[in-house]
């Protein structure tokens, strides 16, 4: 079951600050995925990019705010917000 998008998944760490994106999937271990989703950033979930900071980023996932280093960001791949919703 795939997911029928027009949008190239691309990594968080390309993200322009104040994009609204979604999360689409995370390369990463057990380990990251685990700590992601207990941060509340699930496959699917709405985050926007808040502000850079050198190569790390500060998201915003609801009214919580999150920083995420590049690292993490460059295997977090999430598309435009706008390209995930229905018409």
């Amino acid at each position: 079951m795939g997911v029928d998008n027009a949008a190239k998944p691309f990594p968080l760490s390309m993200a322009e600050e104040g994009a609204l994106v979604r999360i689409y999937t995370v390369r990463a271990g057990r380990a990251l995925a685990q700590r992601l989703t207990a941060l509340g950033l699930n496959t699917g979930g709405e985050i926007r990019v808040v502000q850079r900071q050198g190569a790390g980023l500060l998201i915003a996932r609801g009214e919580g705010r999150i920083a995420v280093g590049a690292g993490m960001a460059a295997k977090i791949l999430v598309i435009p917000a706008e390209a995930s919703a229905a018409p």
